[in-house]
């Protein structure tokens, strides 16, 4: 990363007797304390991710719990995050690390499938 940093910023870069050398020691510690920094985050959301808890099968009567199994494992994972837990569009994303737009598209069709699964559901019970 310093290297690339280095090439990026190569007009302003401050030379020292001919050597780029103190820039490139700083820039590299730099970079490793925004890594270090970065996981830290990371793993505090992933410590804050629910974490999946068995629900007994005959307890759903609605049908709404296979619904939600017949979807891809991607839709399920963004239905139970963003609708379930509640978490934001963007939190969701971090998680899954996928951009917004692709949570947005995922919920958008989730929803769409879950709607056409439950009022055929509704069709056939009554």
């Amino acid at each position: 990363m310093a290297f690339f940093e280095l090439w990026r910023k190569r007009a302003s870069v401050r030379v020292v007797d001919g050597s780029p050398l103190p820039w490139l020691l700083n820039t590299v510690a730099h970079c490793a304390r925004n890594l270090e920094r970065s996981g830290r985050r990371y793993r505090a959301l992933l410590d804050r991710a629910p974490v999946a808890v068995p629900v007994a099968h005959d307890q759903d009567d609605s049908g709404v719990l296979a619904a939600l199994k017949r979807l891809p494992e991607r839709e399920q994972s963004v239905v139970v995050l963003s609708v379930l837990e509640g978490y934001s569009e963007r939190e969701v994303a971090q998680a899954l690390g996928v951009p917004a737009g692709t949570v947005k598209s995922r919920l958008a069709r989730a929803k769409a499938r879950l709607r056409e699964d439950l009022s055929s559901l509704e069709g056939a019970r009554a």
